[in-house]
């Protein structure tokens, strides 16, 4: 199995997450969670989002939120812009990434930003301009890029299509969004590895929703495509107002912690992440569907306290012990 030796996490908590929550959290306590995250080590945050304030009220204080934030040195604060107004907003709030979204599915599409996908391609080609005028990087998300639930399958030729077209724009990076978690592990790996004969794969981010349980597991198919920037969602906040029974994004802690299980770095405290996704329940006043703010990560020093980072050095590989031609022999089933 290949793996990559260090992942990206970018927190999409604040905003994602919070955009559909029935409780409209107060800009201080958007700003404590925030702040709470990057001092854990998260490197990319989606801070909010500088859409119209009518059609998301609770990201209503964007500009405020921003204001707020006590920057941290090396961290990425973006934000979406839906059109040039959004830009335009965004760039006022000093932001260091703008992120253009659209949906793979025509239906979707509308329902979510009101415009066909060949109308939106149109409006974001001026946004990516002034993006690039300005300086800052753009990351160009595809929803429902695994699946529609108004349309069912989504043809993967027409994500590609739609992420060539976000390339000629000049974005930095490509998001395949599970917006309602549709997507299964052999889907994952064969979209990816389609897209990557395109655009270089230190470019295309996976993000994922739990609705049926499949988010983790469609994250060890993006490693082995060889992805290695996920998006997570702080205790599992989130979920998609289209998709029935939604359990929210994959839980960033829940993420990190499985990624620290299997030797992957991400910079990321994970104590520290927990405690800010117990924070990011105290705010929403709910429980959240992260499984780490229940269990904890793996003691694998019984009687001291867990850091949630294993020695993978220390671990040697498990074999099977079988006769053959009078002999035994070991092998080593990570080769297979």
């Amino acid at each position: 199995m290949h793996l990559p030796a260090h992942v990206t996490i970018c927190e999409v908590g604040p905003r994602d997450g919070l955009q559909n929550e029935a409780r409209k959290v107060p800009t201080p306590d958007k700003i404590r969670l925030i702040e709470a995250l990057t001092d854990a080590g998260i490197q990319r945050m989606e801070a909010t989002s500088f859409v119209a304030p009518n059609w998301i009220p609770n990201l209503a204080d964007a500009g405020e939120v921003m204001a707020g934030i006590r920057r941290q040195p090396g961290v990425t604060y973006a934000a979406l812009v839906p059109n040039l107004k959004g830009l335009e907003r965004a760039l006022a709030a000093s932001v260091d990434e703008a992120v253009i979204f659209l949906s793979a599915s025509e239906t979707h599409n509308r329902k979510n930003i009101n415009k066909g996908v060949a109308e939106a391609l149109e409006t974001y080609r001026e946004v990516a301009a002034a993006v690039e005028q300005a300086g800052l990087r753009l990351k160009g998300a595809i929803s429902t890029s695994f699946g529609c639930p108004y349309e069912g399958d989504v043809d993967p030729l027409g994500v590609v299509g739609i992420a060539m077209a976000l390339l000629e724009m000049g974005v930095d990076e490509i998001g395949l969004a599970d917006t309602t978690g549709m997507a299964n592990p052999r889907q994952v790996f064969s979209l990816v590895s389609r897209l990557a004969e395109q655009v270089p794969i230190g470019m295309i981010s996976l993000h994922f929703h739990d609705t049926r349980g499949t988010a983790l597991a469609n994250v060890l198919a993006g490693l082995q495509a060889g992805v290695t920037i996920f998006d997570g969602s702080v205790g599992g906040l989130g979920g998609c107002p289209y998709a029935k029974g939604a359990t929210g994004n994959v839980a960033t802690e829940d993420l990190v912690h499985m990624l620290h299980e299997m030797g992957i770095e991400t910079g990321v405290d994970l104590p520290k992440l927990i405690d800010s996704a117990r924070l990011a329940q105290q705010l929403v006043g709910r429980a959240l569907d992260s499984h780490l703010t229940k269990s904890g990560p793996v003691n694998h020093q019984p009687g001291s306290s867990a850091t949630g980072s294993r020695d993978t050095s220390r671990i040697s590989p498990v074999g099977i012990r079988f006769g053959s031609a009078g002999r035994n022999r070991l092998h080593d089933i990570w080769s297979t």
